[in-house]
């Protein structure tokens, strides 16, 4: 038995040291938003743009989202709002804006087609509308500096892309909250492959819905979001269509001239990442009991393994929790947030690990999904895989 602890926790230590590698370089590798110059305003013909921004009773963010929307220093540029079935003052917020800015369009829709996502049908109808050189899909609650777009231009121009995902500054409240964005931040990282998007030998992709601007040619060639109509993990998908058909992609940090208030509760943290994890996995069991088993071994259990050990494996795991407590200041650190928050990795990664059991028993026990007061087959959901 003892041997057996031995030779686990130096696996751990290996997994750990090969996960502070790629996360390292992943740090290295993708640049800052912020450290891109904006386009000058004399750099010739600008390509237009067409934001596209799916809406569904999106009330208590919306104004000061679409104020900030408005506010972007950049021509030419049209915003398309799609008031997706509100049924609160959603619509009126976006008819009264579009009444004094003639940039901002309107489209109220009523009624949701088969195997279609809300959202998803949603962006597939305001992109339908849009004219744009570039489709710059976001959400309703993002917050952009003035600067953001004419800065992304210049990073996209200069390396000649087909697609740019952004990731926002998550804004939660609370030293819990904040460290389980730590953690997202770092599976994410790690689930997407982020160092590798931009290399077009890689089958890695990446997509953020905050932030998914995506030539308007290569958006119509690889079908929209016809394909993708019930991924709820659409953003992903997207860049997953886009890398497959050989455009060119790649990632940076928003940091904060790209803000997003991501949930206010850690209740609505574990609610509004049901529809997502299972699907991540494509609603595989086997997929979400491996990896979560893998995060209790390698993630959890060394934090808890000093307690129950002794001598050389006593002393390994207490080198794999610091390690991994390290690893999660830097990360907390990279985000701007407080290095203390890193100090939550092993609990938060618990409740990572519930939520995603959590979302697979529920799809599972309602074969489907129920998302923004709509339930989706499970059978539909998995048969659009992509």
């Amino acid at each position: 038995m003892h041997l057996l602890l031995l030779l686990l926790a130096i696996l751990n230590l290996a997994v750990v040291l090969a996960t502070a590698v790629q996360l390292s370089i992943s740090h290295r590798s993708i640049g800052k938003l912020a450290d891109q110059p904006p386009l000058p305003d004399d750099a010739g013909h600008l390509p237009k743009v067409s934001l596209v921004v799916p809406a569904r009773n999106e009330e208590k963010h919306l104004e000061s989202a679409m104020r900030s929307l408005l506010s972007l220093d950049y021509r030419p540029l049209e915003i398309i709002a799609v008031d997706d079935r509100s049924t609160d003052r959603t619509g009126e917020i976006l008819d009264r804006m579009a009444a004094s800015d003639p940039r901002l369009r309107v489209v109220h829709l009523t009624e949701l087609p088969p195997k279609w996502l809300g959202k998803n049908y949603a962006l597939h109808r305001g992109a339908e509308h849009a004219d744009g050189e570039w489709l710059l899909f976001t959400d309703a609650d993002v917050l952009f500096d003035p600067s953001a777009l004419k800065r992304a231009m210049t990073y996209l121009q200069r390396n000649q892309l087909d697609h740019l995902a952004i990731t926002p500054y998550p804004c939660m409240p609370g030293w819990l909250l904040q460290s389980f964005v730590v953690m997202f931040a770092m599976y994410f990282s790690l689930f997407t492959q982020m160092r590798k998007v931009r290399d077009p030998r890689s089958s890695a992709h990446i997509g953020i819905g905050a932030f998914n601007l995506i030539r308007s040619s290569a958006y119509r060639e690889v079908g929209g979001h016809v394909g993708i109509a019930m991924r709820p993990d659409d953003d992903l998908k997207l860049g997953k269509q886009l890398k497959k058909k050989g455009f060119r992609q790649d990632v940076l940090h928003g940091g904060e001239l790209l803000r997003v208030e991501w949930y206010s509760t850690l209740g609505e943290t574990i609610v509004g990442l049901e529809k997502n994890l299972f699907a991540g996995v494509e609603y595989s069991v086997t997929a979400t009991v491996t990896a979560t088993m893998a995060i209790c071994v390698f993630h959890i259990w060394p934090f808890i393994a000093p307690a129950f050990t002794t001598g050389a494996t006593r002393w390994i795991y207490v080198a794999v929790a610091a390690i991994l407590l390290s690893l999660s200041c830097s990360a907390a650190a990279g985000i701007k947030l407080r290095k203390s928050c890193g100090f939550g990795f092993p609990l938060v990664a618990a409740i990572f690990v519930y939520i995603s059991w959590r979302s697979m028993l529920l799809a599972l026990w309602n074969r489907g999904i129920r998302w923004r007061d709509t339930h989706y087959p499970l059978a539909e959901l998995r048969a659009n895989r992509v």
